[in-house]
């Protein structure tokens, strides 16, 4: 197992199912692994003519298209790391990225990504933009290199290549560099694979941006590893209009998403339902909490098993999951068993607790980062009695299930009582007409912290706090109900989809003297 690569075992799955669909752009591109494996080799010899060499970063900001796959894929193969960026970044957000990933070439597609490109200048980061015209043609770049297919054929990937360099989504700090091996990212796409069972007659549709882990390795690589199918959405990013369509027209047996997603698709679902849904293997949660309700009720519209999943970026994506049913039962409100790792709850002398005892989730595997980059106090705290500390507070149930409390940073200290702002989101959620919902402390003079809330209704609803406030005193104990909730019709997320639950604070509490709470960006 020390010895696998991703490159490694996307050449075998290209061996094996070389007619088989591989990657598909919805009414653009279809090819087989094989051809794919062709043009990733092309686009890597481009690379290496470019004179890109092993352990050189090379940036890719693009939208979920063809040329962002192959181009990733070609990054690593020549022994480079790739770094992908949400496009969506301001110039200043490019420059940090760039700048502390220490990149030397930044992709982009023809249309070019102006901030990002300001940026790179400013860094005197050389920028080429990358395309592909024909469904049978290799891909091309602006810089117009000439290919040699020997020097791509002479490169072999090691496990230790730093392949990926990502960084944390910093909810609750400054973002952190998270360098991931070739081991790191084949290790987590045959957990992903062995725990959902994939084959080469699974089909996806990418739903999430492919410049995070999730979307990443849980939809893309752990797919293609497999010999299975993926589908981009023809804009380049999730559209609720066609998202069942693209299922349906690819044969999707499953998909991955975050909770807003769901939520997104539930809510479609109500008020313009297809006339024939898929038949799904499973439906697959993770990156945030899932609120119980939202999983019923995603379950009863589709007809399909959905499975919670917990997962970081240091871990290369999974640490755990709920199982497929034949394997198991899934249990509400927890996000499964461990896979592929070892995970213990640590009490603050690293002792390993026993079950149903609270303490830091810590992990260890092949699948772990082996530190952040450039930043000793973050390795330091993070990386203690052998184990990676993920920040995040649970316990083990007796038959061995992970049940989150929270972000250790985010629980709520009220008078000594420590509340977990994920049990009074998933409450706050079981109200029928609370879209979405996310709990958090302010200060108190009396308690130390305070619980407040805030809500957008759905579309329609006439919710008031009043009758949220109610809803929670029949739902949770007294001292864990909100003492203020604000109804607002916005709530800052990340690229992916969760909710910055710091920035709502900081939010709400500069707004708290105010007779009317202005909206977001107001």
């Amino acid at each position: 197992m020390a010895n696998v690569t991703l490159t490694g075992l996307l050449k075998k799955a290209a061996t094996e199912f070389p007619n088989r669909t591989a990657l598909s752009a919805s009414g653009k591109f279809d090819f087989t692994h094989s051809q794919l494996q062709e043009l990733v080799d092309h686009a890597a010899s481009l690379l290496v003519a470019s004179g890109i060499k092993p352990g050189d970063v090379v940036a890719l900001t693009f939208p979920n298209t063809v040329e962002f796959v192959i181009m990733f894929l070609a990054v690593i193969r020549c022994r480079a790391t790739a770094a992908p960026l949400n496009a969506a970044y301001t110039a200043e957000e490019f420059e940090f990225y760039l700048s502390d990933s220490e990149s030397r070439l930044l992709l982009v597609p023809t249309e070019g990504i102006q901030a990002a490109q300001v940026a790179a200048s400013n860094l005197n980061i050389p920028t080429v933009s990358a395309a592909l015209h024909g469904g049978e043609s290799k891909i091309s770049l602006s810089s117009n290199p000439e290919s040699s297919p020997d020097s791509v054929r002479q490169l072999v990937n090691d496990p230790e290549d730093v392949s990926l360099f990502l960084h944390t989504s910093g909810t609750t700090s400054r973002p952190k560099g998270v360098p991931l091996t070739q081991l790191n990212l084949a290790t987590s796409v045959l957990n992903i694979k062995t725990v959902y069972k994939l084959t080469e007659s699974d089909s996806t549709v990418i739903v999430l941006p492919l410049f995070h882990v999730h979307g990443l390795l849980a939809g893309l690589l752990s797919s293609l590893v497999s010999g299975a199918a993926v589908t981009l959405p023809a804009a380049g990013r999730f559209s609720a209009s066609t998202f069942w369509s693209d299922m349906i027209n690819y044969n999707a047996t499953w998909y991955t998403a975050v909770p807003t997603i769901h939520q997104i698709v539930l809510d479609r679902h109500t008020s313009k339902p297809e006339p024939v849904y898929p038949k799904l293997r499973f439906i697959r949660s993770c990156s945030a909490s899932l609120a119980p309700s939202i999983l019923a009720r995603l379950e009863e519209a589709f007809g399909a098993p959905v499975l919670e999943a917990y997962a970081m970026t240091e871990a290369a994506h999974l640490m755990a999951s709920n199982p497929l049913p034949e394997e198991g039962p899934h249990k509400a409100g927890s996000v499964g068993k461990p896979v592929g790792q070892e995970m213990g709850i640590l009490n603050e002398q690293g002792e390993v607790q026993p079950p149903n005892a609270n303490g830091e989730v810590c992990i260890r595997g092949l699948n772990v980062t082996k530190g952040y980059k450039n930043n000793p106090e973050a390795n330091k705290s993070a990386f203690q009695f052998g184990w990676f500390h993920t920040g995040d507070l649970g316990f083990f149930d007796s038959d061995g299930y992970l049940h989150l409390v929270g972000r250790i940073k985010e629980l709520i200290n009220r008078g000594g009582e420590k509340i977990s702002p994920i049990e009074v989101d998933a409450v706050l959620l079981a109200h029928p007409d609370a879209a979405e919902a996310v709990a958090f402390g302010v200060p108190d003079e009396k308690y130390g912290e305070e619980i407040n809330c805030a809500v957008i209704p759905r579309e329609g609803s006439t919710l008031n706090d009043a009758e949220l406030l109610q809803h929670c005193k029949k739902n949770l104990a007294s001292f864990k109900v909100p003492k203020k909730v604000f109804i607002t019709d916005f709530l800052p997320k990340t690229a992916t989809g969760k909710i910055q639950r710091r920035i709502v604070a900081e939010h709400f509490l500069s707004q708290m003297s105010a007779a009317k709470v202005p909206k977001f960006g107001a």
